[in-house]
């Protein structure tokens, strides 16, 4: 499988990033060639956290007002990451803009958040950390408690996972369903 060729967004807030679930999708996505873009609502460098306690610091390649053409967006968790992003106007639009072009979206953990704020969840199945499955059926969303699920019901092909734990798992349906959409 081939993302050659292939754009991906990581959408994070400036702080509070869980390091190894924007680390590994990003090596994912590398590894099968395509091209990992760090993206966030200002320019700069961005916090990571393994779980409460600071970790390494990533710089942006580009803002959520930047108007590059993205293949696919991935939304990597830790708690406090997806809390920013679902108060920034921008950054939900960013990431309901993803739905609204039928792109792939790839979802970790808390990230699912954004998405319940960006009112695209509607009919979906997918899964998150445990915490915030009453926001996601609240959103109209059926939530399950699996190491990963890939929803294709909706234009957008949406790929979830609970925790760091599921990965490996997510990386892999992740690079599957990213290098294949599109294709016809």
């Amino acid at each position: 499988m081939s993302m050659s060729g292939k754009t991906i967004a990581f959408l994070v807030a400036p702080e509070g990033i869980e390091q190894v679930e924007l680390t590994e999708p990003w090596k994912a996505v590398e590894q099968a060639g395509g091209t990992p873009k760090l993206v966030s609502t200002e320019s700069g460098e961005v916090q990571a956290f393994n779980h409460l306690d600071k970790a390494d610091t990533f710089p942006v390649d580009a803002t959520v007002k930047d108007t590059a053409d993205y293949d696919g967006l991935v939304l990597p968790g830790g708690v406090a990451n997806p809390d920013f992003l679902r108060m920034q106007p921008e950054a939900v639009a960013f990431a309901k803009s993803f739905f609204d072009a039928g792109k792939p979206v790839a979802a970790i953990c808390h990230a699912p958040w954004t998405l319940v704020e960006a009112g695209v969840l509607e009919g979906r199945r997918l899964t998150s950390w445990p915490s915030l499955q009453t926001d996601i059926r609240n959103a109209g969303a059926e939530w399950v408690d699996e190491e990963v699920v890939v929803d294709l019901t909706g234009a957008s092909p949406l790929v979830t996972s609970r925790k760091p734990d599921d990965l490996k798992a997510f990386n892999g349906k992740l690079v599957e369903v990213f290098s294949g959409a599109g294709a016809s």
